[in-house]
């Protein structure tokens, strides 16, 4: 038999007392005054999650943070909107956030687990600009197949719109297309899901021209069975040439206004793939060019800490933020091991809980880095609540690359500094080789470096031989991209002992072999 759906006021009863605040006020529905409870206000302020209370954080190793200030100097204003309360009234209504409530279901798990999918999707809505307002929980066996939610629960969220005057529900799912016209047709605003909301995320941060490209093929591969109309004017047609007058006997069946606009956007992402296909040329002569060194591929969660990371390891400065998503387009840069090795860090896009197949598929190409690297850095943020449902979250994306599972992968527990010991001890267990570390604070990066020093892969060809001097170029690159031993200056030459591929080890031996 299926629960009856309550919100999170009721969930109060399956916590523990430590969990509860004692100061609990709570105003009725009709004078729109109802106050938080205690996990009402943990969603809402995301403590301890991705997105936590504060500022964002950073070091004179990111830079100037240019890219963070141009981010931060538009903001939308609240209460400015001058759109229709009904959104039926309307044919088209751009999507855009502003005060929002949330809306989440569970079927298995705790409460807790339930709380952290809601408090991120919390941070995903103010990441994308939005003033969260109140939120929903509800917890049933399965989705309702007409609302999604039930009739019930959506006469529920409908009154709780109404008394914060919310102008956007966010569900924290996937809907179908026509759970979303039924939800809406009941709360008379705008319903969006998860994966509509990390598209306008991604859509915010793009920034280089195949990001934008990669991000405006996933939208439209979401919208294509969503389109929706109101009134005659999606079903008006015209065929043959009637539109001439020539009446009976030369109309078809014509297209009808939905149909064009279907046909429209099937058009525009065969454009988007070619162009983002004739890209592939291009940026597969520059991993080419990369691939000449060893390669460091940092991949994790979404504000995990990559950014910070690579910008401890390389001095890269690029963007960090507090925020979910802050990088989109990946970033390379060059370091060196302990030992004077050189190799690339590529910074890749952040993951998610359920991240939208389409950008999976849309962002394949940013993905190839992890696969043609020959590491990958796992960044966890060992301060999450959930690092483990993180780790999963990541290897699911991964399992989608070809061949990206089989890279060597090193666990990186970052924010150590302020993680629960125990939870690092749990961490640690895992089969994955583990380093902790803070970016923020710069603890444990030498030991990092060291670590991966040793997992990088070193050149298998031991060279003995002096090298004349007009040759220096031949020696420097044997400390770029080999190991060097022994390093001696003769009168004929500079006697080096290295290892190195083959590919130099050819040269090398070609230019002894021409002084001598």
């Amino acid at each position: 038999m299926e629960e009856a759906p309550h919100r999170l006021d009721d969930e109060l009863d399956a916590v523990t007392a430590d969990d509860l605040d004692r100061d609990r006020g709570r105003a009725g529905n009709e004078t729109g005054g109802r106050a938080a409870d205690a996990i009402l206000a943990r969603v809402l302020s995301r403590a301890g999650t991705a997105v936590s209370e504060g500022g964002t954080l950073d070091t004179d190793y990111d830079g100037d943070q240019y890219d963070r200030e141009e981010r931060a100097a538009l903001r939308r204003v609240a209460g400015l909107s001058t759109e229709l309360e009904d959104v039926t009234e309307v044919e088209y209504r751009q999507l855009r956030l502003e005060r929002v409530v949330l809306v989440g279901q569970w079927s298995r798990g705790t409460v807790a687990d339930a709380e952290v999918g809601l408090r991120e999707l919390a941070a995903l809505a103010e990441t994308a600009g939005s003033e969260v307002l109140d939120g929903v929980l509800q917890r049933r066996p399965h989705p309702d197949p007409a609302t999604y939610i039930g009739a019930g629960k959506a006469e529920e969220v409908r009154d709780l719109v109404k008394a914060w005057g919310a102008d956007t529900v966010i569900v924290n799912d996937d809907l179908a297309p026509s759970q979303r016209r039924a939800l809406e047709d009941v709360v008379k605003v705008k319903v969006i899901d998860r994966t509509a909301l990390i598209l306008d995320i991604f859509a915010q941060h793009a920034k280089s021209r195949e990001g934008k490209a990669q991000v405006e093929l996933a939208q439209l591969e979401y919208l294509l069975p969503r389109l929706r109309g109101w009134g005659e004017s999606m079903s008006r047609q015209a065929g043959g040439r009637v539109a001439g007058g020539e009446g009976i006997g030369s109309r078809g069946p014509g297209e009808t206004k939905i149909e064009l606009d279907r046909r429209r956007i099937r058009t525009r992402m065969a454009q988007l793939r070619r162009q983002i296909k004739a890209m592939e040329p291009a940026r597969a002569v520059r991993r080419e060019r990369r691939l000449e060194l060893p390669n460091v591929a940092i991949v994790g969660y979404t504000n995990a800490g990559k950014s910070s990371l690579l910008n401890r390891v390389t001095g890269a400065g690029v963007l960090v933020e507090n925020a979910l998503f802050a990088t989109l387009d990946p970033t390379v840069r060059r370091s060196q091991t302990p030992d004077g090795r050189a190799f690339t860090v590529s910074d890749t896009v952040g993951f998610v809980r359920d991240l939208p197949h389409q950008l999976v598929a849309a962002f394949a190409s940013t993905l190839e880095e992890a696969a043609h690297a020959d590491l990958i850095l796992h960044v966890v943020d060992a301060a999450h609540p959930d690092p483990e449902g993180q780790i999963r979250a990541v290897h699911e994306v991964l399992s989608d690359v070809p061949g990206a599972m089989a890279v060597p992968e090193l666990l990186v527990l970052n924010k150590c500094d302020v993680a629960d010991h125990a939870t690092v001890l749990q961490l640690r267990s895992r089969r994955e080789r583990t380093v902790e570390v803070s970016a923020l604070t710069g603890e444990g990066i030498d030991g990092l470096m060291d670590v991966v020093g040793e997992m990088l892969p070193r050149p298998g060809v031991r060279v003995e031989l002096v090298v004349p001097y007009t040759r220096g170029d031949l020696v420097s690159e044997a400390h770029t991209h080999g190991e060097v031993l022994a390093e001696s200056h003769e009168a004929d030459g500079t006697h080096l002992v290295a290892l190195v591929d083959q590919a130099l080890a050819a040269r090398l031996k070609a230019s002894a072999a021409d002084a001598s």
